[in-house]
């Protein structure tokens, strides 16, 4: 079953891939508009036609690193480089531990160190503009930090001597799970809570989406809760306490692709609360 799994994502198609992300969009986009967290009242294509524009911009930058992402992959297998090359183990163990030590440095690191780092923050600034977050908001990043991300996925392929199935595992579940926490749905109490304990759940990302710190400082996890519980970054915050947006932006633009794309480079846009 394990060899199957792996034997897929070594091979995995890039239609497979693109329908992944377009079906994980087209599910919990369906889900929320049945279930819904908050009652938005929006134009939900609208919503999603400037979180699409970044999606594409996110899908060409990857599709630009993805022969250096491939060519430090082979390197590191090669030369046995990489903390899952240090000790031989079981081929579950190794893509449990894979997937967390991606997450980890490729997920959770990059995001936390955006938002300490000013002129990265300010990039990232537009991922937390969408006052309206829902499933297509997992994919809003402005193309710079695109690229950052794609680095650290570079970074994190060597630091942990992934293959390259790992690493297309990695990002399918990255993916989905995303546009999982990012939807608009309301989940039983209980059943978001249990969730938690493992997975990033939706109640638990959003409150990174209110629009102040300390709760948009927290809860920096993309797939695994664990890390925000490690490293004590986690906040709890009743879902009913939560805005979305930054209050140091004009949140009436949110929806402007021209005032979007500017936002790392304005002046005037505070990085400071």
């Amino acid at each position: 079953m394990i060899e199957s799994i792996v034997n897929y994502f070594e091979h995995i198609p890039s239609l497979h891939r693109t329908l992944i992300l377009a079906g994980g969009i087209s599910f919990f986009w369906i889900i929320e508009s049945f279930f819904p967290l908050f009652g938005f009242r929006y134009n939900k294509w609208k919503h999603a036609s400037i979180n699409i524009f970044f999606t594409l911009t996110t899908i060409v930058i990857n599709f630009a690193f993805a022969l250096l992402i491939v060519k430090a992959s082979d390197w590191a297998i090669g030369r046995y480089f990489g903390l899952m090359q240090l000790v031989s183990m079981p081929l579950w163990v190794f893509m449990i531990l894979g997937l967390l030590l991606m997450d980890l440095i490729g997920a959770y690191l990059i995001h936390y160190i955006e938002h300490k780092v000013k002129w990265m923050w300010k990039f990232h600034m537009v991922h937390h503009a969408d006052t309206h977050v829902d499933t297509t908001t997992a994919n809003r990043h402005h193309p710079g930090e695109s690229v950052f991300r794609a680095v650290f996925a570079m970074i994190a392929v060597l630091i942990c001597g992934a293959p390259m199935w790992l690493l297309m595992m990695y990002q399918s579940l990255s993916a989905v799970l995303s546009q999982f926490n990012h939807a608009n749905i309301r989940l039983p109490l209980w059943l978001d809570n249990a969730i938690g304990w493992v997975l990033v759940s939706p109640d638990m990302h959003k409150v990174h989406h209110h629009i102040v710190r300390p709760q948009t400082d927290s809860n920096y996890g993309n797939i695994f809760s664990i890390w925000d519980k490690i490293f004590r970054t986690y906040n709890y915050t009743p879902i009913d306490q939560i805005q979305y947006g930054l209050d140091v932006l004009d949140n009436s633009k949110d929806e402007s692709l021209a005032f979007q794309l500017k936002i790392p480079f304005d002046g005037n846009v505070k990085t400071d609360y």
